[in-house]
């Protein structure tokens, strides 16, 4: 009698086992969330630590059920109080207490450390002063514990929406007392986070990180709601090319990828239409050019380049479902971005010559900065082709690995350089704020008094019309000087595999993995 069985994939074997297999683009910079600004490092650490405020993992909104009881404001939500659960532990068994947030909250502030995100807790009342060293005595930072479970926090000015920025990971706990044991506060390069001495609050612990192969975590015991977490764990892969992890998709190798090929998306659409995800997704593509240097510290230059990129080009044959941005900010709610951005041969080539580079002439040979990704090589050789076509300019293109993009872009290492932004909570702020001078996200050295002074009258107003107003003149001046170039706003195109139940479309794409399921034999 003959007979013969089918191997087993590797998703099957994971989906009986509960671990999740999650495509996720890149090998992480690292896991403190005091360092660390990127995506790829935010889906590690929203298994590993919990804030305050809990995501809701059937929509977008902030929930109770995070490392705080309850979150509530006063009369003009401007002071917030936080009652933390008394069953609220570290994965080491130790309490997590209203002290580890006020000393993560001045670890992150301190400028010693040089957090890039830093500028996230800036909506505390004095915490710009202090991470720029306008003083030293942290007390003037609205933050304090009343006691060990609960948190006071004061703001620059009243912030209704302020639980939606709570969900950040920015605005997480550290363990103070792990922190202090590898270092002092102000350490960069505190050794706290190495696999083998990292704690944090989450639904799950590290067990295993290989570099360039996995970061793998496991159930925490020690977290609050225990019981009810139901994946035992979930594995990140860094899997830096598009095309082998569709491919380790389609042979049974990944619950789910970081992202989609166009290609890949025309082809399952045909295939397997139930495991192809194009969704909404808060976030933007665009180009930062280094202000700091020549020509590109002529505005003339930096609008005439904008203004000779074919956006709906670009969306029709790099993008699949991207739609071309007239402004930074993707239509939100009630906030209308300004209408700026546009593709103009013609206005491209007059100011490219009241510039002094009359079709080019005497134009230098600039280099635009890309990771290495398929999709950022693509855009980059299709806006390579448009401004030789339509200016007469050649660039080059500069392909580095995703930790040496990083590094040169922070260090304005760079002529022009090819990036995104995903918002961080569902508000215009978050893409405009980004843009101040010494924001440790903006990287292009431009800086604009006028941008400045609107958003602070934006910190004071509790009218949200008004506020969007303000909002809208401060973006409209980051167009119109141009340091960047808004090339599209984005959408999620992706792959998920029919085990996996429970995962939502979410505008920011943070589903909460405590509460997915794997059902075999899907």
């Amino acid at each position: 009698m003959l007979c013969s069985c089918q191997k087993e994939s590797q998703v099957d074997k994971a989906t009986r086992e509960g671990i999740l297999l999650v495509g996720n683009a890149n090998e992480p910079k690292g896991l403190d969330p005091h360092i660390v600004s990127g995506v790829i490092e935010a889906n590690i650490l929203r298994a590993l630590f919990e804030g305050l405020i809990a995501s809701d993992p059937a929509s977008d909104t902030a929930t109770p059920g995070g490392a705080a009881l309850e979150v509530t404001p006063d009369a003009t939500a401007t002071v917030w109080t936080a009652k933390l659960r008394p069953d609220g532990k570290w994965s080491d068994g130790v309490q997590v207490t209203a002290q580890d947030f006020t000393f993560a909250y001045e670890r992150m502030l301190t400028p010693e450390l040089g957090a890039k995100y830093a500028e996230m807790l800036y909506f505390m009342k004095g915490a710009e002063d202090f991470n720029k060293g306008k003083t030293t005595d942290f007390s003037t930072v609205g933050v304090k514990a009343l006691d060990d479970h609960t948190l006071q926090i004061s703001l620059r000015g009243p912030t209704p929406y302020f639980r939606e920025i709570l969900k950040h990971y920015t605005w997480t706990a550290v363990p103070r007392h792990v922190v202090l044991k590898y270092g002092k506060i102000g350490q960069r390069g505190n050794a706290w986070t190495r696999p083998e001495n990292i704690v944090g609050n989450g639904p799950y612990k590290l067990k295993s990180w290989r570099r360039t192969d996995h970061v793998e975590v496991e159930r925490n015991p020690h977290y609050w709601d225990a019981k009810n977490v139901t994946l035992n764990g979930v594995r990140f892969l860094p899997i830096s090319n598009t095309y082998t992890e569709g491919r380790m998709f389609r042979n049974g190798q990944l619950h789910t990828t970081y992202t989609a090929t166009p290609e890949v998306v025309d082809l399952m659409k045909k295939e397997h239409p139930e495991e192809l995800r194009q969704e909404p997704y808060v976030g933007t593509a665009f180009f930062r050019f280094n202000t700091q240097r020549k020509p590109l510290d002529d505005i003339r230059v930096r609008q005439a380049l904008s203004y000779a990129t074919d956006r709906q080009a670009i969306c029709d044959n790099v993008f699949r479902g991207y739609k071309p941005a007239y402004a930074l900010t993707p239509p939100m709610g009630a906030y209308d971005p300004p209408h700026i951005a546009a593709y103009d041969k013609a206005k491209a080539r007059k100011l490219l010559a009241d510039a002094g580079y009359p079709g080019g002439k005497g134009f230098p040979r600039l280099k635009i900065l890309i990771a290495s990704r398929e999709t950022a090589a693509t855009l980059a050789q299709a806006t390579q082709a448009m401004w030789r076509d339509i200016l007469g300019i050649e660039v080059e293109i500069e392909n580095k690995e995703w930790n040496a993009y990083l590094v040169a872009t922070q260090e304005g290492d760079y002529d022009i350089s090819y990036g995104g932004w995903i918002g961080d909570y569902l508000d215009p702020l978050t893409f405009v704020e980004m843009w101040t001078p010494g924001n440790g996200n903006n990287n292009t050295g431009w800086a604009n008094d006028d941008f400045v002074k609107l958003l602070q009258e934006s910190y004071q107003d509790s009218d949200s019309g008004h506020r969007f107003a303000l909002l809208h003149k401060a973006e409209s001046l980051l167009i119109e000087e141009a340091p960047i170039l808004v090339i599209a706003w984005q959408a999620r195109n992706y792959l998920l595999h029919p085990s996996v139940e429970g995962w939502n479309p979410l505008l920011l794409s943070n589903n909460p993995y405590q509460y997915l399921r794997l059902v075999p034999g899907r």
